[in-house]
């Protein structure tokens, strides 16, 4: 049985959006999972409390008496907060008691914990975050969206590769493509460090399509696009605000206008199916690749919703092997995958 341990302290939402998603997950699990709510006792118990018919529901609880707060310094927190329910949820997947960890909190301690109790994967120099992005054909991938700046050529093949794995396997495209956003379309623009990269892309056996733009992110021109992190999280936090800059602008649009007003009112279903697009709850979180592990990183406003999506992402990713597969994948391609 796969277990998933989902930190039930992090997040602006917590507990109480944490253990709703958590016993909405568990719902539908239908004998798949097992969910281990890791936290204050107490306040999880009060939140079950306000659920009907979940005695029978494969929930159990690792009490945890510390929480790491959304503004504390990683590092810090990890030295002074072992009992943390980050912690002690991580610990649990290292020891073997859980498959998998979702967390809605304090990004940095997740990544922190992930890093130094699971350790990376051997080949792997740095640990990305993915994230799905809507487009024209679907979703694509940007890794990485925070976890790491300052990065060496060979990082970017090791996220091209991370991420078509997840792509293939998760998503079910056969053979991803993967492009490197950059200024320009051709080999020689960007810095030195990216045109290093586009020449070990190229020799890489990944289906490398080269550079790409940012327009070509919402055109679907790659299923995978590799960046760093500064990049990636700037993309990310831009998108997050996309649908809500759209609807405040229509609604001020036609403000008073009843001939508008009409018009908005038949184009509700279609504007929903729009805007779900482009709502980061729909995805529920992302993956932390390159660690001995599953983690799936949630936002840390998430809902309900994200969270259960966020814990079958964590089982699609335990059931699809994707840390064994990276790890394959990097042992393999290890002459291939390396500093130039």
């Amino acid at each position: 049985m796969i277990r998933i341990a989902v930190d039930a302290m992090g997040g602006d939402n917590a507990p109480e959006e944490i253990v709703t998603g958590v016993v909405e997950a568990a719902r539908r699990a239908s004998g798949r999972f097992e969910i281990i709510l890791v936290g204050d006792e107490k306040l999880i118990n009060k939140e079950l409390n306000h659920h009907h018919f979940i005695k029978n529901l494969p929930i159990s609880i690792i009490p945890a008496s510390q929480k790491v707060e959304m503004e504390e310094s990683a590092v810090k927190a990890f030295k002074d907060k072992k009992d943390s329910s980050i912690s002690v949820a991580i610990r649990l997947h290292k020891n073997g008691k859980a498959n998998a960890v979702v967390s809605a909190g304090n990004t940095g301690a997740a990544m922190t914990n992930a890093h130094l109790y699971l350790r990376s994967i051997e080949g792997v120099d740095r640990p990305a975050i993915g994230t799905l992005f809507p487009n024209e054909q679907g979703v694509g991938l940007i890794i990485d969206v925070g976890s790491s700046v300052n990065l060496k050529p060979s990082n970017f093949q090791q996220f091209g590769v991370m991420g078509s794995i997840f792509m293939k396997h998760i998503m079910g495209i056969k053979t991803p493509r993967v492009g490197l956003l950059n200024i320009g379309e051709e080999e020689s623009k960007g810095g030195s460090i990216l045109q290093r990269a586009y020449k070990l892309l190229s020799t890489s056996t990944i289906n490398f399509i080269g550079n790409i733009e940012g327009r070509d992110i919402l055109k679907g021109t790659a299923d995978v696009m590799v960046c760093d992190g500064f990049v990636g999280n700037i993309l990310l936090k831009f998108a997050e605000s996309l649908s809500g800059m759209i609807s405040k602008s229509m609604k001020r649009t036609i403000r008073g206008n009843l001939p508008g007003t009409v018009g908005l009112y038949l184009l509700r279903p279609s504007l929903r199916k729009l805007f779900k697009m482009f709502d980061y709850q729909e995805y529920g979180g992302a993956p932390l690749l390159g660690i001995n592990g599953n983690c799936v990183i949630s936002h840390g406003s998430s809902s309900s919703r994200a969270i259960k999506n966020a814990i079958e992402e964590a089982y699609n990713m335990v059931n699809n092997d994707i840390t064994q597969r990276i790890n394959e994948r990097i042992k393999a391609k290890k002459g291939e995958i390396g500093e130039r």
